[in-house]
């Protein structure tokens, strides 16, 4: 965890298809704790075609029905389902858009909303972006893609800047 917050959690994310990746991970991590995500990361990227979105898009039923029996990843069908569904999304929102980066970070103007929190009781569970995010995102088919499942996107991608005001990191990161 530590090494995640100090070299990737709100770090300015503008490559595909890490943004995939997170979109993910963030979805498989509902209801679950982020560590247990984490160390299942690496098994993710191998079952998941190293989050290529238009190799994700093509799998089917019996690719779904193998990673059913991983134990190395989240075994939920209707998260497995979700990450398949969301890569045919991911793909026509690349093509309307010339590509997810220029989508998403339109929700924030295109630079990081940088916060000021004291403290971690301050930090939002959703914000208006994240609501917008979540419901452009619903609109065009994705799915797993909630109100604070958007928001720990942002916070994970950089979209947003959650550091505390104490932590180097807040300093470090600032408006990326």
């Amino acid at each position: 965890m530590i090494a995640y917050h100090d070299r990737e959690w709100g770090v300015p994310v503008h490559d595909d298809r890490l943004l995939f990746e997170f979109l993910t991970l963030e979805g498989a991590q509902a209801g679950l704790s982020w560590q247990t995500i984490l160390n299942k990361r690496d098994a993710y990227r191998e079952a998941f075609a190293g989050f290529d979105p238009a190799r994700v898009a093509r799998f089917d039923s019996r690719r779904i029905e193998r990673l059913l029996t991983n134990p190395g990843i989240v075994r939920n069908r209707l998260k497995i389902e979700s990450t398949v569904t969301n890569a045919r999304a991911f793909l026509k929102v690349q093509r309307e858009a010339g590509s997810f980066d220029r989508f998403v970070w339109a929700v924030v103007g295109g630079a990081p909303r940088v916060n000021r929190w004291r403290s971690t009781r301050n930090v939002p569970a959703r914000s208006a972006e994240s609501d917008t995010l979540s419901a452009e995102l619903k609109r065009r088919g994705f799915r797993f893609v909630g109100l604070t499942i958007c928001y720990a996107f942002m916070q994970a991608t950089g979209m947003v800047n959650d550091h505390l005001v104490t932590c180097d990191r807040y300093r470090q990161i600032g408006r990326g």
